[in-house]
């Protein structure tokens, strides 16, 4: 929730992710994401909805509920969103987006730890629907993150994790990856940022108020220890709130990027 909403305050697509105290389910398994993800890779749709009981219902206490972002996603049965090597493909001259931008979101994916960044955790969406008609080309692509829920550390919300994970491979030439990561960067290639990507993107994170910050790791419940790989202690909100400010730095302060 915490990576959607810091996506969605500095302009970049993402889905809408919200927390909700209760949720009562009926005829749902006590593990929902463990029990779907088993019947997908056994193909047993058809047999365990023979066995489901709607009658009996479960209370779940704190669930995300995600809201999709507008747009039809674009993608074949083969091939689902996009790796992160294919962002060298887009070309302003055709009306992609500038460098900058292309830049600033690499930049950001590092400062997030987006490490699980295999291609189906990012998504091509067309905002266009009216005109793209079957058999045509979409007038308007977005290229967004997808499933960001393994950031902020290596771990997923782990504090010491994110604070040590480099922003930089090498400053001076502004090389970035996600090597020391978890698949040592899957799909993220070691790129050269520019300076104007450097600069956008720390304009955009230096907007950001401490309380803005506080709020954004308050209400994703950054202070509570939860999750199957939690490190069994808590967090201050204070300490990400410092953290974040610490990645921010290493990205505005220091000399231009090599033209």
């Amino acid at each position: 929730m915490a990576a959607s909403r810091l996506l969605h305050a500095l302009g970049f697509g993402a889905d809408e992710v919200m927390l909700m105290e209760r949720v009562r389910c009926y005829g749902c398994p006590s593990e929902p994401f463990v029990t779907m993800k088993a019947i997908d890779l056994t193909d047993t749709d058809t047999l365990y909805k023979k066995f489901v009981n709607y009658d009996d219902h479960k209370d779940f206490e704190w669930v995300a509920v995600e809201r999709k972002h507008q747009g039809h996603a674009i993608g074949t049965d083969e091939v689902k969103g996009w790796a992160f090597f294919e962002l060298d493909t887009i070309n302003a001259a055709k009306g992609g987006a500038p460098r900058a931008h292309v830049d600033a979101l690499r930049l950001l994916s590092v400062f997030l730890a987006h490490w699980d960044n295999k291609s189906e955790n990012q998504r091509l969406v067309c905002l266009s629907e009216k005109d793209w008609p079957e058999g045509g080309t979409c007038g308007a692509p977005l290229a967004m993150l997808q499933d960001i829920g393994g950031a902020f550390g290596p771990r997923k919300v782990d504090l010491e994790g994110w604070k040590k994970a480099p922003i930089w491979d090498d400053r001076a030439q502004c090389v970035t990856s996600m090597t020391t990561m978890p698949y040592e960067g899957a799909t993220f290639r070691p790129v050269r940022i520019t300076e104007h990507g450097r600069r956008h993107l720390a304009g955009l994170l230096g907007t950001l108020s401490d309380p803005q910050l506080t709020d954004l790791f308050t209400g994703a419940r950054f202070d509570q220890v939860t999750g199957l790989l939690s490190t069994g202690t808590s967090d201050t909100i204070p300490e990400w709130v410092a953290a974040f400010r610490d990645k921010v730095r290493a990205i505005s302060d220091g000399p231009s990027c090599p033209q």
